[in-house]
């Protein structure tokens, strides 16, 4: 079998990364394992684009952690629907319109509304959205910042959650999202901060933290970045392109000082 693969040099670099890199070939195709691996790949990321977000099961389980939610449908009607018009995933439908006019009718006023969304992967969201604020939850409690009920978004994209937050009388909202999946990663979870949201708020009034996951960033590092982002924006008032993450990645994470696996 080594005789009919002919490998290449950067296979060495495999180890850094989920990337298909260093394949070899056969002749002038790619061999049968890396085509199968790369169909396999291919198709858990049409899998995550459509498979559906059980919302009430993730309701009952921040239930149980003593967090309070409700659930909010987008104007996208289906996933199919969702796929095609960005646009009605970035606001509720009629009825959820309602069901928020309640909140806003109450007066209610808090610091920050964190908001759940299936986007283009529930996998995401499934695998990644408790272990992550099971981190983030006591670190929002610890700075005596009021939090909002969690809202949990079918069919939603990222800007959704600001006529949430906003229903909610939020100054901050941290919106949750399954993101597009990758060949490598169709469970990448991202991470929007927006201040004062708003209707007609850009993604440059935004900060993102992307591609939280277990074989990416990190639930602990990504909590730190967010941690610092919702600091500085209720510092400065402001997010988006004007507040830069500054935050230095642990050494952990950085290698060895002066190592270059290029040499190696």
């Amino acid at each position: 079998m080594s005789d009919i693969v002919t490998p290449n040099m950067w296979q060495v670099l495999t180890r850094f990364t989920q990337a298909r890199i260093g394949l070899g070939r056969a002749g002038t195709s790619l061999p049968t394992r890396p085509h199968l691996e790369f169909q396999f790949a291919h198709a858990r990321a049409r899998n995550a684009v459509h498979h559906p977000l059980d919302e009430q099961a993730l309701r009952v389980a921040l239930e149980a952690r003593g967090w309070p939610s409700f659930m909010v449908r987008s104007a996208a009607p289906d996933r199919a629907t969702y796929l095609q018009r960005p646009d009605l995933g970035r606001i509720p439908s009629d009825a959820s319109t309602a069901q928020l006019t309640t909140f806003s009718d109450a007066g209610a006023e808090f610091d920050i509304a964190i908001v759940v969304v299936d986007g283009l992967s529930a996998f995401a969201i499934e695998q990644n959205a408790l272990p992550f604020l099971d981190i983030l939850m006591p670190e929002l409690v610890s700075r005596q910042l009021t939090l909002a009920p969690i809202g949990i978004v079918r069919q939603g994209r990222v800007a959704i959650g600001d006529p949430i937050a906003r229903a909610l009388g939020a100054r901050l909202v941290i919106v949750l999202i399954g993101e597009r999946p990758g060949l490598s990663s169709p469970d990448s979870m991202g991470i929007y901060v927006t201040w004062s949201p708003q209707q007609g708020t850009t993604d440059a009034q935004r900060n993102c933290i992307s591609n939280v996951r277990k074989d990416g960033l990190d639930y602990g590092e990504a909590v730190h970045k967010l941690s610092w982002l919702v600091s500085e924006a209720f510092k400065r008032q402001l997010s988006g392109v004007m507040l830069k993450d500054e935050t230095a990645s642990p050494p952990q994470r950085l290698g060895r000082t002066g190592h270059n696996f290029l040499l190696e």
